[in-house]
């Protein structure tokens, strides 16, 4: 069994600048070296990164199976509560969740929800070859993604995984992350999940710089910051996970200049956490009002939102080849968008104090528009949400980015979100952003980013894509 133990600071160690602005410049380099320089069994072209991916789905047997709940292994539904469990009484539970006080148009409403509280690691392996940082990916399979094999982080792994309450085979290259002094730490915060979906659940994201030599196993490949970025305009190539580990990296602000100081945008976000009095509370499963469970799924009267279901997986490549799970399944294609304007020179998102019924801290920054748009469509126009139509009716040449990406497959079946980024004028965005939104440059969410529960993972999703649109230009 694995421990994750931490190191204070020396007593007497010699005073460090507090900000790494060598790193910050081979981040940039990395970031700008899009081609990828050698195919050498460690390494990749970015032109051979198709074949390789291709050729990871043929060596491994890869199956997703839907199943009745009846058919799960190890899984049931609690006496008492109706609550989806696990006889082992560790991974994760489907409980249901009451959330009362949230601004309209949706104030209250009952739901499904995951609870996993213990902490996964997400992490990233980093070292220098030929003078560019190189970042260690792996073609990783997860039974929820719609395209299976997807790049990852090094190491995705639960806490449960890593010290194997599966009894599977080790989780490779974990000793770089759990153990002090086994790396240069580059980024390291506790992030949020989907709080829509997962109560209170973060994960520890990781990237540390590898001290010697690290042997390459078949599924894993080093690739540049700009190899990478390029397979962020994919559709369905880089997983959420990668995402939001990536969006931790400290690049240098080019700007420096914005609409709101640090202090007063923390000053506003501040605020936005204090005026809402939001009560997320824990309530049994069985008989969760407005939810009907059925022999293969438990799904909203009116059929939107999402449906909890069961499936059978096998996987080659994974810790254990074939398990069972309970998996949630989004109706509906989600869009995902950040609306961005250009004030004094100086590129702005509009960012959304936004509520989640399963956040630890109630509000995070979260894009412009975070929806599926069907779960809206019988509304009227002045109570849809806002910005969402200024995003589906878009202009193609007002769109920068555009690009289809899974969310969290390890747990979710068929999540995707089309995720944009869309310029705007006066007109449609205007500088005084209406209560619950504010203009932030993108280097005022990196900073952010630095610490927990600021911004959301799908904000964090796009400020990756946003790093990988600005190295590109």
């Amino acid at each position: 069994m694995v421990s994750v133990t931490a190191r204070p600071p020396t007593a007497g160690a010699p005073l460090r600048p507090r900000r790494d602005a060598a790193l910050a410049a081979r981040l940039a380099v990395s970031a700008a070296a899009v081609e990828g320089t050698v195919t050498d069994g460690a390494r990749l072209r970015t032109a051979d990164f198709a074949a390789w991916l291709a050729g990871r789905g043929r060596a491994h047997a890869f199956r997703v199976d839907r199943i009745p709940f009846a058919a799960l292994e190890g899984w049931s539904f609690a006496e008492d509560t109706g609550n989806l469990v696990h006889r082992s009484g560790r991974f994760f539970t489907v409980e249901g969740l009451r959330v009362t006080g949230a601004p309209p148009p949706c104030e209250a409403w009952h739901q499904p929800v995951i609870k996993q509280p213990e902490v996964g690691i997400l992490g990233i392996l980093a070292k220098e070859f030929d003078g560019v940082l190189h970042f260690l990916m792996q073609a990783k399979m997860e039974p929820g993604n719609r395209k299976l094999l997807q790049l990852s982080p090094t190491v995705q792994a639960t806490r449960s995984n890593y010290t194997k309450v599966h009894r599977g085979a080790d989780v490779k290259y974990i000793e770089h992350f759990v153990r002090p002094g086994a790396g240069r730490v580059l980024a390291d915060a506790l992030q949020s999940e989907h709080g829509s979906w997962f109560y209170r659940k973060s994960n520890r994201n990781m990237i540390v710089e590898a001290v010697g030599e690290v042997e390459v196993h078949d599924d894993f490949r080093w690739l540049t910051l700009g190899q990478i970025g390029e397979l962020l305009r994919q559709d369905n190539v880089v997983n959420m996970d990668s995402r939001t580990v990536l969006s931790c990296l400290p690049f240098a602000d080019p700007h420096g200049a914005a609409l709101h100081s640090d202090t007063g945008l923390l000053s506003w976000f501040t605020a936005e956490r204090s005026r809402h009095e939001v009560s997320a509370e824990r309530v049994p499963l069985r008989d969760l009002p407005g939810w009907r469970c059925g022999e293969s799924a438990i799904e909203h009267e009116d059929g939107r939102y999402f449906r909890v279901v069961a499936v059978s997986v096998q996987a080659g490549s994974r810790e254990v080849a074939h398990w069972t799970q309970p998996l949630f399944e989004p109706v509906g294609l989600g869009v995902t968008a950040f609306v961005t304007r250009t004030f004094g020179g100086v590129p702005h998102v509009l960012a959304h104090a936004r509520v989640e019924g399963g956040f630890l801290d109630t509000v995070e920054l979260g894009p412009t528009v975070q929806y599926t748009p069907g779960n809206y469509a019988h509304l009227v126009p002045g109570d849809r949400p806002p910005f969402l139509d200024l995003v589906l009716d878009a202009a193609p040449g007002k769109i920068r980015y555009e690009a289809v990406h899974s969310e969290e497959g390890g747990r979710f079946l068929n999540a995707e979100s089309r995720y944009l980024i869309v310029e705007a004028g006066e007109a449609d965005a205007p500088q005084e952003a209406p209560e619950g939104y504010a203009w932030v440059t993108p280097g005022q969410l990196t900073s952010l980013v630095r610490h927990g529960h600021y911004v959301n993972v799908q904000a964090r999703t796009l400020l990756a894509c946003l790093n990988a649109t600005e190295a590109r230009s």
